[in-house]
C-alpha cells in the first residue's frame, strides 16, 4: 500500500516513500503496486472521474483525463504560482481559461501501414509503441471525420516498414496536411497524391521540403485577416485558446499607438492589434514574415504593419531601435528570450506583455523586467492543451 502525497508538474503522483513517480492518480488516494507496475486505487480521491476517452489508459496524448475540470485547473494555475514562487515573484492571478474537448485543430499524427491497411494514432507515453484514436476527445469533429481518409493518405506515403507523420491543421479552405515520409516523390507519386488531394478536398499537400499540390489556400484568419501561413508553421492550438491569449494581449497593450511584436510567427498578434495600432513585427522564419506581410497587404482597414526576419535569439533589438514604440508583445520559444528580454528591460518601453508556454523560462525573464523596474501586474493563465502538462501564460508588465 502507499498513499500520493501529491502531483509533479507532468501530472506524476509522489508516493509517499520519497522516489516512486505513478500516472493516472490523484493526491490523497490509497494504492496498491503490483510488481509489473500494474496500479489499483484503493481508495480513490473524490476528484476522480471516468475518462471521457476510452482510449486514456493507453494514449501518451492526455496525462488528466481521471480527475475533474475543477481540478485539472487549479493543478495547471499552481504549476503557474509555484514557478512565480520559485522566483518569489507575487502578483494577481486571474482565472484559467480553458479551451473545450474537441477543439484542437491541429495534430501531428504517427501512421504505418498494416497488412490490411494503415494504424494511424499517437504513440503511448515514453514508448513508440502506435496507438489508434478513433474517438479522441481532443480534436475537432472535422480532424476526426478526415481519419479514414487520412489512413488512405497512409497507405499511399508510407514505405512498407518506416512510420510516418502527418500534420493536419484544420482551415477555412479544408484541411492543410504535411507529410514526414522517407518515401521519395516520383512523378507517378505525385501524380496519385494531386488526385487524391482532388478528390479528398484537401486545401494542401505538402511532402518534405516540397509542396505537392494547393487546392486551395489553406487560409487562418488572426483577427479578420486572412493569413496563408507556411507549411508547418507554428499555429495556437485552439481558437479558443488563441482568441483568450489575444484578448489578454489586446488589453495589456491597449493605450499603445505603436506596438513592437516579438516573435511574431505569422501574425497572431501583429494583424489583430494592427486595427487600431501601428505594429512592427519580428521573427526569425523568413517564409512566417512573408506570410504575415502578405496577409497585411491584403487585408482591410488595418494600421501600418512593418515586419522584419531576424534571429532574436543572436541579435535581439537594441533600447535604441526600441524607443519609438509604446508597447512591446513577446510570445518567445520555450527556452524564453533572455537577451530580447534585456534589452527591453534598458529601452524605454513602459508596457510588455510578454506570452509563454513555459511558466519556468517565463518567471525567469519576468525577475530581469523586475529588476528593471516593472510591476507584474497580473497573469493570465491559458490550457489550450486540455488534460495534458502544457500551460500557456500571458503576463502584464507596467513601469512607472
Amino acid at each position: 500500500m502507499a498513499m500520493i502525497e501529491g502531483l509533479t508538474h507532468l501530472g506524476l503522483g509522489k508516493v509517499d516513500d520519497g522516489r516512486t513517480l505513478l500516472p493516472r492518480v490523484l493526491p490523497g488516494e490509497e494504492v496498491a503496486v503490483a510488481q509489473d507496475g500494474t496500479v489499483r486505487i484503493i481508495t480513490p480521491s473524490p476528484d476522480r472521474v471516468s475518462a471521457p476517452c476510452k482510449h486514456f489508459k493507453n494514449c501518451g496524448g492526455c496525462a488528466m483525463q481521471h480527475a475533474n475540470d475543477a481540478f485539472v485547473a487549479n493543478w495547471k494555475l499552481d504549476i503557474v504560482k509555484k514557478a512565480m514562487s520559485a522566483q518569489r515573484i507575487e502578483t494577481t492571478f486571474r482565472d484559467i481559461v480553458t479551451s473545450p474537448a474537441q477543439s484542437r485543430r491541429r495534430a501531428k499524427l504517427a501512421g504505418k501501414r498494416t497488412k490490411s491497411g494503415a494504424m494511424l494514432g499517437f504513440h503511448a507515453k515514453g514508448t513508440h509503441t502506435l496507438i489508434p484514436v478513433p474517438e479522441c476527445q481532443l480534436l475537432t469533429p472535422k480532424l476526426m471525420a478526415a481519419f479514414p481518409m487520412l489512413e488512405q493518405l497512409v497507405v499511399i506515403s508510407a514505405s512498407r516498414k518506416a512510420e510516418i507523420a502527418l500534420t493536419v491543421t484544420e482551415t477555412a479552405a479544408g484541411l492543410d496536411i504535411f507529410v514526414e515520409t522517407e518515401k521519395p516523390l516520383t512523378p507517378e507519386l505525385r501524380a496519385e497524391l494531386a488526385l487524391f488531394a482532388q478528390e479528398n478536398d484537401i486545401a494542401r499537400l505538402v511532402w518534405p521540403e516540397e509542396p505537392v499540390v494547393t487546392m486551395n489556400p489553406p487560409v487562418q484568419f488572426f483577427g479578420a485577416t486572412a493569413v496563408v501561413p507556411p507549411p508547418g508553421a507554428f499555429l495556437q492550438a485552439t481558437k479558443h485558446g488563441e482568441a483568450a491569449l489575444l484578448a489578454a494581449v489586446e488589453e495589456i497593450t491597449a493605450k499603445a499607438s505603436r506596438v513592437v511584436d516579438l516573435f511574431a510567427g505569422c501574425g497572431t498578434f501583429s494583424l489583430p492589434l494592427s486595427a487600431r495600432a501601428e505594429v512592427h513585427a519580428v521573427e526569425g522564419d523568413k517564409d512566417m514574415i512573408t506570410a504575415l506581410d502578405r496577409g497585411w497587404r491584403e487585408g482591410k482597414n488595418l494600421k501600418r504593419v512593418t515586419s522584419e526576419a531576424r534571429d532574436l535569439f543572436r541579435r535581439p533589438l537594441e533600447p535604441d531601435e526600441l524607443r519609438k514604440f509604446g508597447a512591446a508583445v513577446i510570445d518567445p520559444p520555450r527556452a524564453g528570450a533572455e537577451a530580447q528580454i534585456e534589452t527591453l528591460a534598458a529601452s524605454e518601453i513602459n508596457v510588455i506583455a510578454m506570452v509563454s508556454c513555459n511558466p519556468v523560462t517565463f518567471a525567469r525573464d519576468a525577475v530581469t523586467l523586475q529588476k528593471a523596474g516593472f510591476t507584474l501586474d497580473w497573469v493570465q493563465v491559458v490550457d489550450q492543451f486540455r488534460w495534458s502538462a502544457h500551460v500557456e501564460v500571458v503576463g502584464c508588465f507596467t513601469r512607472k
